[in-house]
């Protein structure tokens, strides 16, 4: 049976202007390789209404899992929630609850809860909460869409809270070798034991050294360890030849 697939929506101006490098797609990939679901796609969407819902809608109805990244903090420009709940046709409101966590937080600060905190307290109906131990405000889940903030820090402890709750496959094994031959020389036994082991996912990733020679770093995942181990040493030994 195959691992669950997920997607990422990644929200904001600042990312596709170049002013913010995106470092949460990296840790979510990373931590969904190890609980055994496949990130499958992972899109990238400035701040418009319209550009987000049709994405929510397309990810979500593609893939057992959604996360998205950023959007739902307290300016002007954090929309994600009222493009979620517009993506599933539901009402949105303060909610008691995630006010209730904005409110005890603020005042052990002394910080006003103003209008703009407020808004990070507006949930879509029916949204269950994601807990935020670092900076209270909370992200949200609304059917198989995960809402979560684009700070690292936030986002990190968000699927943390999250990635316990989902339902999970077989732990993603990868196998790398580094070989000091161009593509060209290698592509022929890669092709060729790609083809013996369909179910296995095989890449190359060329570098170039300082000293100006190629080389590529082989990777092969699977779900078996002891296939993947297999393939890689059938792969070392073809190109020994």
């Amino acid at each position: 049976m195959p691992n669950p697939s997920a997607a990422m929506l990644v929200i904001g101006d600042e990312i596709l202007s170049g002013r913010t490098r995106d470092a949460n797609m990296y840790h979510l990939a990373g931590e969904l390789t190890e609980a055994g679901i496949d990130l499958r796609e992972v899109r990238v969407v400035p701040d418009e209404k319209a550009t987000i819902i049709e994405a929510v809608r397309a990810l979500s109805q593609r893939h057992e899992h959604v996360f998205t990244s950023g959007g739902i903090g307290p300016t002007h420009d954090d929309i994600t929630a009222d493009c979620i709940a517009e993506a599933f046709d539901r009402s949105i409101d303060i909610r008691a609850d995630a006010r209730a966590l904005l409110e005890a937080h603020y005042a052990k600060s002394g910080t006003e809860l103003n209008a703009a905190r407020l808004r990070m307290a507006r949930i879509p109906e029916g949204g269950v909460l994601i807990d935020n131990p670092v900076s209270v405000a909370p992200g949200f889940v609304v059917e198989n869409v995960y809402v979560m903030a684009g700070v690292p820090s936030v986002f990190r402890a968000m699927v943390a809270a999250v990635l316990p709750t989902l339902t999970s496959g077989a732990r993603i094994i990868s196998e790398t070798l580094q070989v000091d031959r161009g593509e060209g020389d290698i592509a022929g036994p890669l092709g060729e034991l790609a083809r013996q082991y369909p179910d296995l996912s095989m890449g190359s990733y060329p570098f170039q050294k300082t000293t100006g020679s190629y080389g590529a770093n082989i990777v092969i995942r699977g779900t078996d360890a002891s296939v993947v181990q297999e393939a890689m040493s059938k792969l070392a030994l073809a190109l020994q030849r």
